[in-house]
């Protein structure tokens, strides 16, 4: 199991109901993997989407949004840290 989390991560996860599409974090994401979901949310909202793959782990989205809690960040561990 340990080896297939290496090769997704790192990566975010993007609670969509969380979400206000403001798009900050499609702008400011480095290499764009963040785009506008096509589809609304309960609230009536496109809220970001993970395209899924290129995350690069630098953090900015988590950083730039202003909802608590829409963006997590999953990063690759640093050599010698355990899980």
């Amino acid at each position: 199991m340990e080896h297939v989390l290496e090769e997704v991560l790192p990566r975010i996860e993007i609670c969509e109901e969380e979400c206000k599409g403001c798009g900050l974090c499609i702008h400011y994401c480095p290499p764009k993997v963040i785009e506008a979901s096509p589809s609304l949310n309960s609230h009536g909202y496109h809220p970001a989407h993970y395209k899924g793959e290129g995350c690069i782990g630098c953090g900015i989205c988590f950083y730039i949004c202003p909802e608590p809690g829409a963006i997590t960040v999953y990063m690759k561990p640093s050599k010698g840290e355990k899980r």
